[in-house]
């Protein structure tokens, strides 16, 4: 499988140049990135798309959600399947993914995590069974350096549980500046930005009695880049569509 690593310089990016260099099946043949000096890598890097002269396979991205019309276009262009990984995306810019993926594959997912997407299957269940009798709440905690807030898979977590209960749920972002009671239709949403955390996500229901909790933590960045090559594995084999990680889990 011949990879084109959009983003290829980023912390993950990197990662996954690694753990392809050790592997007998892959081969990342060239990288996109706009910093493509910043690492040492045995493929070439440019700094845009239209630059690329390599056939590839497949496009894995990690980079920012800004950078998803040059993505869309390649991906159109050159009818190659497009695994975008990337978190922070408009309402508007997810819609434009499923349109594209009317001519070509894509998958995308908030967190590549094969145990995130597991986790999610288990906070519907828990949702359905303790609701409304227990309160909901999502906490995640990640690196210092991350852009966005909260993340994409605390969303992704929050939406999952609102689509299950099909209910009125609204989401409150903290409680700043907050002077009323908790609502019981509500799913709090935390965010904690410090060190070094790769990433953790807890799901958490609280009734006057007792509390259950499903959490996940990573780590080491290599569930991400794990969960990004399973996904390319099984996008280069399927036809036009929009695909997430739970096609992958099935």
């Amino acid at each position: 499988m011949k990879i084109l690593l959009f983003g290829c310089n980023g912390r993950v990016g990197q990662v996954l140049t690694r753990i392809i260099d050790e592997s007998n099946d892959m081969e990342t043949v060239c990288g996109v990135d706009r910093n493509p000096e910043k690492a040492s890598n045995n493929y070439p890097v440019y700094t845009s798309l239209k630059d690329v002269k390599e056939n590839v396979d497949v496009v894995i991205d990690f980079s920012n959600h800004s950078c998803l019309s040059g993505l869309l276009e390649f991906g159109k262009s050159t009818k190659t399947p497009l695994v975008i990984c990337t978190t922070g995306f408009t309402d508007e810019e997810k819609e434009a993914m499923k349109e594209a993926s009317c001519d070509f594959p894509i998958l995308h997912s908030g967190n590549m995590s094969v145990g995130i997407n597991l986790l999610l299957s288990l906070v519907k269940k828990a949702a359905n069974v303790l609701y409304p009798n227990f309160d909901i709440e999502v906490i995640e905690k990640h690196h210092n350096q991350k852009l966005d807030s909260p993340s994409g898979t605390a969303l992704m977590i929050a939406d999952a549980m609102k689509e299950e209960l099909d209910d009125d749920i609204k989401y409150v972002h903290g409680r700043e500046t907050k002077t009323e009671k908790r609502t019981q239709t509500e799913i709090g949403i935390h965010a904690v930005r410090a060190g070094g955390i790769y990433g953790e996500h807890t799901a958490l229901f609280a009734s006057n009695n007792e509390i259950v909790e499903v959490k996940h933590t990573a780590l080491t960045r290599d569930v991400f880049a794990d969960g990004a090559i399973k996904a390319a594995k099984f996008l280069v084999t399927k036809t036009n569509g929009y695909y997430s990680m739970s096609d992958v889990i099935k």
